[in-house]
């Protein structure tokens, strides 16, 4: 598996794309802070945010199972999934039972999807695809990476490293558009009428849960481009996917989240669309499939418990210095950046040891968290289980117990520095030189004359 520095370094080598990624997610950053500083209490609706998660990871169990309780009441059928495969299968099951009784065999069969990170984490579509059951994903973005056969690079701007003349050669493949055209409106117009067809044919729905409320069983969906209004009120069958951390005690709580969720996001005072599923309609099924899929393992993590608070906003993907300049693909997970890189370890601690080392931990990710995940103090935090764990390269072990020993002995890290300077200013070779990771990306300094001891020795009165 091609590691995170890699997969950067070959992203990096469009130096125009990566410019422009890193310029435009920090302009959704600052439209971000517009939004947020328009409000008088915008910090006091962080920490209230962030009190009413600490009551639900604390009190999660009995939640989810009011949650249950109030939503079978409103005619939800609920499903528990201890993990990805059993929730694919689960649903395979709940779409199989479907199209049984009420598709001939000869019939295509398929559904249509809004956004559901989930889903991504658990690699549903090509599960689904594997066992003949076509899956349409409605987002616009999450449609443009779904036939470009790639995963989304953001949570909530998924196609955000494409630009519109690639969209315009790709709708051309696939959607009969006309060559060389890049009009954004044109573009657009043309996935409404592809996505059309496929709302109005297929009558089995899927979107994921952005809040469930546990005192009244319903669960919300906000979506800007209404397609998940569109899937489930054409469908027959509803079907929810859900992590168990998306419960919240009462409704009134939303009215917290909401106003945090899109100015966080993308700047926006609230979702264009906040949907609220309580119940099926007559004739139609809705089903809700609680995940675990390792969130049980986080919350039992002391120091990682609050990466469960995350209300999926991307906030710290846009003012992370590091995704900006190195793309979601670069971190080889469903969830890209900063809390991508907290989460994933738990999944997986091998494959995603080198995330965590992904960060600069310069703090800005917990800045501008809406409910005050400490996430870069996680990721540091990471680096010594991994370490601990003996997770990290042979290579990277070797030179921080090297480290170690110059650090821990003033008369070794004194000699080191004398020679470190020698021969930077004498033999620069030694140091310019492929080998030399630093120097891959930047000039070395010019090397200092003196220590800042032997410049303090003099100086000092």
């Amino acid at each position: 598996m091609t590691t995170h520095s890699k997969s950067a370094e070959i992203f990096n080598r469009d130096f125009e794309r990566t410019t422009w990624h890193d310029e435009t997610l920090y302009f959704v950053r600052q439209k971000r802070d517009k939004a947020a500083f328009q409000i008088d209490d915008w910090e006091l609706l962080r920490e209230t945010a962030s009190q009413i998660k600490f009551n639900v990871l604390s009190n999660l169990s009995e939640y989810l199972i009011q949650f249950e309780e109030n939503a079978l009441k409103n005619g939800i059928k609920v499903h528990w999934a201890a993990d990805a495969r059993e929730h694919n299968e689960i649903v395979f099951n709940i779409v199989s039972e479907y199209f049984e009784g009420n598709i001939p065999h000869d019939t295509f069969k398929g559904i249509v999807k809004s956004k559901s990170m989930l889903t991504e984490e658990c690699h549903m579509n090509e599960y689904l695809i594997s066992k003949g059951i076509e899956v349409v994903d409605t987002d616009l973005g999450e449609r443009i990476v779904q036939l470009a056969g790639e995963r989304p690079s953001h949570i909530v701007l998924p196609c955000i490293h494409w630009k519109k003349e690639e969209i315009g050669e790709l709708f051309h493949k696939h959607l009969g558009t006309e060559k060389g055209n890049k009009d954004p409106k044109y573009l657009t117009e043309a996935a409404r009428q592809h996505l059309r067809d496929k709302f109005l044919n297929r009558k089995v729905a899927l979107t994921g849960v952005n809040f469930a409320v546990a005192v009244t069983g319903e669960f919300v969906v906000c979506t800007n481009e209404g397609n998940a209004d569109m899937g489930t009120h054409l469908s027959d069958l509803h079907i929810a996917s859900m992590g168990m951390e998306k419960i919240i005690p009462q409704r009134q709580h939303l009215s917290v989240f909401l106003r945090l969720l899109a100015r966080s996001a993308t700047g926006q005072p609230i979702t264009t669309y906040s949907s609220h599923f309580r119940k099926p309609r007559d004739g139609q099924q809705m089903h809700v499939v609680i995940v675990d899929n390792g969130r049980s393992t986080q919350l039992g993590r002391e120091d990682f418990r609050n990466s469960l608070k995350c209300i999926r906003c991307g906030a710290c993907f846009n003012t992370c210095p590091v995704y900006r300049r190195s793309g979601g693909h670069s971190y080889h997970t469903a969830i890209a950046g900063p809390i991508g890189s907290i989460l994933s370890p738990n999944l997986d601690m091998k494959a995603n040891a080198d995330l965590p080392f992904a960060s600069t931990l310069c703090g800005s990710c917990s800045n501008v968290c809406p409910v005050k995940i400490d996430i870069h103090q996680q990721l540091y935090k990471w680096r010594q289980v991994l370490v601990k764990e003996g997770h990290t390269s042979a290579t990277k072990t070797l030179m921080m117990k090297g480290m170690s020993k110059v650090l821990a002995s003033p008369a070794v890290f004194k000699f080191s520095g004398k020679v470190g300077r020698m021969l930077m200013d004498k033999m620069p070779f030694m140091v310019n030189n492929s080998l030399n990771l630093w120097y891959k990306q930047r000039e070395m300094p010019e090397p200092p004359k003196e220590s800042f001891r032997e410049w303090y020795k003099k100086n000092r009165k």
